[in-house]
Order: structure tokens, then sequence, then C-alpha cells
């Protein structure tokens, strides 16, 4: 009997940027609506609190950048990489999001209702707190994330992957989870368990959901 063969999920497309950036030019200091911000390093500047829609950035990076409590409903961001940023609170409500990753950075509350996200990858990031309601992920994957209390309500999560990420409270109501893979994940407390049809849960994840599913479907445990 031949074993088949582990087909191993596709990573999401790295950014691609330029050799070289040229430092982020704003005049007056501010984001601006319906701006393009093309080829751009933005280094450690703070745009925390700021508010422009319909912005877009192409091939940029951000490190240590603060977007703390910023306002970008509408936003395009293609081929982005963000490092060790404050993104706390940051609201890209309706955005498109593509090719970008997102390093060790605070994404505390942040909002991604009703976003597009294609070949994103969240790397060692604190979520907790962070909406994502009724967004649709595609080719996604958060890795060694903090997702405590996030929300992906009645969010398309097809084929995204969860890895080694602590998810007690995380919310699931309503969302398609057709494929979405979780490895070596604290599942314990997750809200909307009985969306998880179609989920692929790793067999050591299984104990960590043991209580919330028993609880969903009413049932007492006993030692």
């Amino acid at each position: 009997m031949v074993t088949p063969r582990t087909v191993r999920p596709k990573e999401p497309t790295a950014p691609k940027l330029p050799a070289t950036l040229g430092p982020a030019e704003l005049p007056g200091g501010a984001l601006r609506d319906d701006d393009a911000y093309l080829s751009m390093a933005f280094g450690g500047r703070s745009l925390a609190g700021q508010s422009a829609e319909q912005v877009e950035f192409d091939r940029c990076r951000f490190d240590g950048t603060s977007l703390a409590g910023a306002a970008l409903p509408g936003a395009r961001l293609s081929d982005v990489v963000f490092a060790d940023c404050d993104l706390a609170n940051l609201n890209l409500t309706g955005s498109v999001v593509t090719a970008v990753s997102i390093g060790r950075s605070r994404l505390t509350g942040a909002r991604w209702t009703d976003c597009a996200l294609r070949e994103v990858t969240f790397t060692d990031c604190r979520i907790d707190l962070a909406h994502f309601r009724l967004a649709q992920l595609k080719n996604v994957v958060f890795r060694d994330c903090l997702l405590t209390e996030a929300s992906f309500q009645s969010a398309d999560l097809t084929g995204v992957r969860f890895e080694n990420c602590r998810m007690t409270a995380t919310q699931f109501s309503g969302a398609t989870l057709k494929n979405t893979r979780f490895t070596g994940c604290d599942l314990y407390g997750l809200a909307g368990v009985e969306n998880l049809r179609g989920a692929i849960v790793n067999a050591s994840d299984a104990q960590s959901l043991l209580y919330t599913l028993t609880s969903a479907l009413g049932i007492t445990v006993e030692d």
C-alpha cells in the first residue's frame, strides 16, 4: 500500500520591495485622503491618531512606525512590510491588503472589519481584542501570535492557518472555517466552537477543545 504524500500548505507570497527605498515624504507630516505612497521607508516616525481615506501604500516598509489609533478606512496595501510597529487600534475597515508581512508588532484592538486579506503573514504579533468581522482571508497565516478575545465573527477563513497561537476566547461565531488549520494552538474557551465544522485541528490541540465542545453540546464531564 502506498502512503499518500503529505502536501505542505503554500506559504503566503512574500512582499516584493525595491532594493532601495526612499524616505517617506509627507507634506505637513500627515497622511492625506486618496494619496499614494510608493516605494517609501517610513522608519520610526509616528503617524498615531491620523485619519485619511482611500490611501494606497505600495512597496513600502514600516520599521518601528506607530500607527496607533489611526483611521485609514478603504486603504489599499500591497507588497508592504511592517516590523516592530505599534498598530494598536488601527482602523482599516473595508481595506484591501495583499502580499503583506507583519512581524513583532502590536495590533491590540485593530479593526480589519470587512477587509480582503490575501497572501498575508502575521508573525509573533499581539492581536488580542482585534476585529476581523466579515473579513475575507485567503492564504493567510497567523504564526506565534496572541489572539485572545479577537473576533473573526462571520469571516471567511477558508484555508487560513493558525500556528502556535494563543486563542483563549477567540470568537468564530458565523465564520467559515473550511480547511482552516490549527497547529500547536491553545484553543481553550474558544467562542463559536460550533462553527469549526470543516476545520483541521492537530491532535495535540484537540485536548484544549474538549471542555469547550462538551459545554456547547450540554455535556457534563465528571472526574
